[in-house]
């Protein structure tokens, strides 16, 4: 078998059970550097690891289906959850394979960022940037999501600099496209951390460098009112 897991958002703290289990189980565990060791303490010593970064990535998932295919059990691991931010990185796998494996959910760095800063999906949209390609229908969707009056959680794009987007970059988009200068914005560096590494409003992002690990929360100008149910009146006091 070949399993793709979310790893969660950099802390073994945050893997499920059942990815932890297919870890200690698998005879070849993959994945880039920095998310091999997050699980390394999972991976038994008879394991064959194979590490991989973005250039020799196609190269390398060629070796873990030769594997696959030998019949060995073979466990690929995302940084956060696939189906957040990884979803090119899993059809690769497919596409190494030859055919759709099994993926097992991880928590998300968005799903962190939300209980940290106590916003809810139901009133939030979640975009990531971090992918190849044309990010134009990504950004235009951001746009949209502002107008709407609703939170926007997103995931910067940090590779070389001709093709970043990362926080500046996209409040300066955002306020080019006639978005509000006044959104609070928030970018957590740190998601252990009960605070945002940096808070202030879309048009003072715009002037600030932040890490290649970097979160946003861009809050809408108008929070939905609270729609439960109205507080009961005390009762009289009987005494």
């Amino acid at each position: 078998m070949i399993i793709c897991i979310g790893a969660g958002p950099g802390d073994v703290a945050y893997l499920t059970q059942r990815g932890a289990e297919l870890i200690r189980n698998a005879n070849v565990v993959a994945g880039f550097d920095a998310v091999i060791n997050v699980v390394q303490s999972l991976i038994p010593e008879t394991a064959q690891t194979v590490l991989m970064n973005y250039r020799d990535q196609t190269e390398q998932l060629a070796k873990v289906a030769v594997e696959h295919h030998a019949g060995k059990n073979c466990v690929v691991v995302f940084m956060g959850d696939i189906h957040f931010s990884g979803f090119q990185y899993l059809e690769r796998v497919e596409r190494a394979c030859g055919h759709p494996v099994e993926t097992v959910p991880g928590i998300s760095s968005a799903q962190i960022l939300a209980s940290r800063a106590k916003v809810c999906f139901d009133e939030t949209t979640f975009i990531t940037f971090h992918r190849r390609g044309d990010l134009t229908p990504f950004k235009q969707h951001l746009v949209h999501v502002l107008q709407d009056q609703r939170n926007a959680i997103v995931i910067p794009c940090p590779w070389d600099e001709a093709r970043s987007f990362m926080p500046r970059h996209i409040a300066v988009y955002l306020l080019e496209q006639g978005i509000s200068p006044d959104h609070p914005t928030e970018v957590w560096e740190n998601l252990t951390r009960s605070e945002a590494e940096w808070h202030g409003t879309l048009a003072d992002c715009a002037k600030q460098e932040f890490s290649d690990m970097s979160i946003m929360l861009i809050r809408t100008r108008s929070p939905m009112s609270s729609q439960i149910e109205p507080a009961m009146e005390p009762l009289p006091n009987a005494g």
